[in-house]
Formats: structure tokens, C-alpha cells, sequence
């Protein structure tokens, strides 16, 4: 070796010394230290992303189990409904039980189909002059709380013309049945 025939004073060799423990220092912090601090940190930003999604996840399942429950819901009440069943018969005969059917001065039905569906929209338009809050609230009751899958979708309410206790009111009421072939 030629290095050895070079005679270094001490200054010179702790000079050496010293730029061969930087040179060590560099290239262990160049290429060990920095690589585990960027793979730690690209860990972490993994995990938190991944903790994100996760969190997304389990809303929407939450949300998705929520939809599917109402969904069975919705289906066994629909498989209770007589053969029969049409959206105004029984508003006609909750009107009978609730008395308010000689309140009544229209009830209009209406009904739209989706094409390739065998459901259909079914509602309802009703006016009623002249009853009390009293006697309509039991009707709305009936209504709502029917196992028909009955819902009220608009509700007007209004004085009547000059009497005190008096209301109108026009209500939109909406299901879903099944079409017929």
C-alpha cells in the first residue's frame, strides 16, 4: 500500500480520524437512519389512512343496516296487506271510525307506475272543512300508525271560514302497492 510510506504529523491524523468517523456518521445516517424514519412515517400515514376508511366503513355499514332493517320492515308489512287492499278504501274507512267522514268534501286518488316495476305509487288527496283539531288528530293517528305502509306526505291546516273552533284541512296521503296484471 502507498499509504503506508506517508508520514502524517498528529494534527493530520486526527484530521483523518476525524472526516473518516463524519464520512461513517453520514453514511449511517443516509442510509439506515433516514430509510426507518421515512418507512416509520409512511407507516403511520398508512395506518392512518387505513383508520379512515375503517371509520368510513363502519358508518356506512351502520347506515346499510339501518336501510336493510327498515327495508324487512317495510316487506313484512307489505306481506300483511289483505289481497285486496287499495290506499282509498282505507282512508274511507278510517274516516268512518274516526268520524270525520261527513267532513269531507273531497278525497281524489291518484296513482303512477314506474316502467319495468310491479309497484306503483298510490295517494290520496283529502279536504276536510270544518272539524275540530280534536277530531283530525285521531284520523292522522289511524293513519300513520296503520300497518299498511301509509304515509301522510303533505298537510295543510287552516282557520275556518268564521267559526272559532274550526280547522280545514288538506292532507297527500302516499303507499305503495302492487300493480295488477
Amino acid at each position: 500500500m502507498v499509504l503506508k510510506n506517508i508520514k502524517l504529523n498528529r494534527r493530520e491524523e486526527y484530521s483523518l480520524y476525524a472526516a473518516a468517523v463524519i464520512i461513517c456518521i453520514f453514511v449511517l445516517i443516509q442510509f439506515i437512519l433516514f430509510p426507518i424514519i421515512n418507512k416509520r412515517e409512511r407507516i403511520t400515514r398508512a395506518i392512518q389512512v387505513k383508520t379512515k376508511i375503517l371509520e368510513e366503513m363502519t358508518a356506512l355499514k351502520s347506515k346499510y343496516d339501518a336501510i336493510s332493517n327498515k327495508a324487512d320492515l317495510s316487506k313484512s308489512r307489505f306481506a300483511k296487506r289483505e289481497k285486496n287492499f287499495t290506499l282509498f278504501s282505507m282512508i274511507d274507512s278510517l274516516a268512518g271510525k274516526a268520524a270525520i267522514k261527513d267532513h269531507i268534501v273531497y278525497m281524489k286518488p291518484s296513482s303512477s307506475v314506474s316502467k319495468n316495476s310491479q309497484y306503483k305509487i298510490s295517494s290520496v288527496e283529502i279536504k276536510v272543512q270544518n272539524v275540530t283539531l280534536n277530531e283530525l288528530i285521531p284520523y292522522l293517528y289511524m293513519v300513520e300508525t296503520s300497518n299498511n305502509n301509509v304515509f301522510i306526505m303533505r298537510l295543510s291546516i287552516s282557520k275556518s271560514g268564521g267559526q272559532e273552533n274550526f280547522i280545514n284541512a288538506v292532507l297527500k296521503v302516499k303507499t305503495i302497492e302492487m300493480v295488477v296484471s
